[in-house]
């Protein structure tokens, strides 16, 4: 190795200004740190000719030329996001020698396999703990932490966009589009907020989840996700009244099939209760909560996105990395040994809130009753919130029992279709006792 530790950064947005002022700023500590110089050796972005003089480096770092840059490093943090070209510049790095620090949750979710399989190959480390939940350690204790334990269960809020909107609509009573606005002047929702409304961004970010507890191999497809664009206001108020909050969250488990474990992961807005601790996650903040046989129930909590909080993830995964490099040694790579099935979200086990209009006459609730029960699924509660006499329906509320999501789904289906109910208008999972 050269006297210091060559670093390549590709991308200097918000998160990469913010990386690079601070390895610009704290030469000396992270020195310290990692035992040799940690040195920029060039940041490739669009346009050179951009004023980027807050990142405290010399223009001549800058560059257009990333294959070039990337050749030339030890260690390279990709900034960039999506697929084409961070792809195939980690793949051009790491053949080059380098380790490789990542935020990118899309590639890691598509293309994670391709990525560690070459990493081995070459001896190189690949880390990404911003890929997740920002400046929350989560990555690091799923593959490190626990690696003696078993998890059953991950569920969490991974996007922050959507807890801003949702935790809105809950503290106001204001529609969607309103808040969704709202969270756009703020700078917590793109213009275009298609990946984190839709549930995609979190998608991505369930399968690392999954693919770390379960030590499988899962990818972005192997995720059922729904976006939270359908929740209204009278979904917020009507769970309100029974004591829970409306979340966007990612859910990966260990259900049963044929005997032995499969893994299903979906991406869905939920009912949980104001009394989990996901319940009382505010504003733009993420909380993972993770279940294990023996540590238990574990909860992570923590800024999930923006340039400082998510530096700090990139900066904690360039030290290590950074330190393989001048003492040996490798961090750990992927852990797919045990490669369980992949399940639809069919096979999960859940509840379901329904909040549908029904004729108000006597032995419509009986009728409703017994159509949910030649299902298999029972009925926790049942309350009748609103008369109209004027059009004679009611407004109705149903919690069901848990149980196989298939067999919800044809309870929801059979609803819709019976004489008695006049409109299905929404339908909702329910978490937490």
């Amino acid at each position: 190795m050269s006297e210091s530790v060559r670093i390549a950064l590709l991308g200097c947005g918000v998160v990469g200004g913010a990386v690079a002022r601070r390895l610009t700023q704290a030469k000396d500590e992270f020195e310290a740190r990692v035992g040799r110089r940690l040195e920029i050796v060039g940041v490739a972005v669009r346009d050179t000719s951009k004023d980027r003089s807050d990142t405290g480096l010399d223009a001549s770092l800058f560059t257009t030329d990333a294959e070039e840059l990337v050749t030339r490093a030890d260690l390279v943090i990709e900034l960039m996001g999506g697929i084409d070209p961070s792809k195939s510049l980690l793949q051009k790095a790491i053949e080059s020698g380098a380790s490789v620090v990542t935020a990118n949750k899309a590639l890691l979710g598509q293309h994670g396999a391709e990525l560690y399989e070459l990493a081995e190959e070459h001896g190189a480390d690949l880390y990404y703990e911003a890929a997740v939940a920002g400046a929350i350690p989560l990555i690091r204790p799923l593959r490190e932490s626990l690696a003696g334990d078993s998890v059953q269960r991950v569920m969490g809020i991974v996007n922050g966009t959507t807890n801003f909107i949702l935790d809105k609509m809950d503290r106001t009573g204001a529609d969607l589009a309103d808040v969704l606005a709202e969270a756009q002047e703020l700078g917590y929702a793109e213009a275009d907020p298609t990946a984190d409304v839709e549930g995609h961004d979190a998608q991505a970010k369930a399968a690392i989840l999954a693919s770390l507890a379960f030590h499988t191999r899962v990818r972005t497809s192997d995720v059922a996700v729904e976006g939270i664009m359908s929740v209204t206001a009278d979904d917020i108020r009507a769970a309100r009244r029974i004591g829970c909050v409306i979340k966007l969250l990612a859910i990966a488990e260990l259900v049963d099939k044929d005997g032995g474990q499969a893994v299903s992961v979906r991406v869905h807005p939920t009912l949980i209760t104001r009394s989990h601790p996901l319940g009382s996650v505010r504003d733009a903040f993420n909380a993972v909560f993770v279940e294990t046989e023996l540590a238990g129930e574990l909860m992570f909590y923590g800024r999930g996105a923006g340039g400082d909080p998510t530096a700090s993830a990139v900066l904690g995964d360039v030290v290590q990395a950074a330190r393989h490099k001048v003492h040996g040694g490798r961090g750990p790579g992927e852990s797919a040994y045990a490669n369980l099935p992949i399940e639809g979200v069919g096979a999960a086990k859940t509840a379901y809130f329904i909040r549908m209009d029904v004729q108000d006459k006597p032995g419509v609730l009986a009728a409703i009753a017994k159509t949910i029960g030649e299902q298999g699924v029972s009925i926790e509660s049942m309350r009748q919130s609103v008369r109209r006499s004027q059009d004679g329906l009611a407004t109705l509320h149903i919690i069901t029992h848990r149980s196989s999501e298939a067999d919800l789904a044809a309870v929801v289906e059979q609803l819709k279709a019976a004489d008695e109910v006049d409109k299905v208008f929404s339908v909702l999972r329910v978490e937490g006792e």
